[in-house]
């Protein structure tokens, strides 16, 4: 079973930076995407980030230039760096993992990220 783990959450002022961490266990699969997702209130979960075992990284439009997604194949984690965080930007955000041929995805339980003044 895939468990994700999430860390890093917390409050941040506008134009601050804050740093997402992943660490999945149970991974079955030599393929798989991790990516990070979020959810504000109100709203449907949206993709923030994603990234392949080969470094290929995909960023909503929102996020480029400003988040940044990496991961350590061998430890299975992923991190998630946002720099020039805006209040839009508060929202839960989600870890997950996706094998692309068998279509499964695992969640993490989520951190609170919250931009405010």
């Amino acid at each position: 079973q895939v468990q994700l783990v999430e860390s890093g959450g917390g409050l941040v002022q506008p134009g601050g930076s804050l740093r997402l961490s992943c660490a999945a266990s149970g991974i079955t699969s030599s393929v798989y995407f991790m990516g990070w997702y979020r959810q504000a209130p109100g709203k449907q979960r949206e993709l923030v980030a994603s990234i392949s075992n080969s470094g290929s990284t995909h960023y909503a439009d929102s996020m480029k230039g400003r988040f940044t997604i990496s991961r350590d194949n061998v430890k299975e984690t992923a991190d998630l760096q946002m720099n020039s965080l805006k209040p839009e930007d508060t929202a839960v955000y989600y870890c997950n993992v996706r094998y692309p041929f068998a279509g499964n995805d695992y969640w993490g339980q989520g951190t609170q990220v919250t931009v405010s003044s």
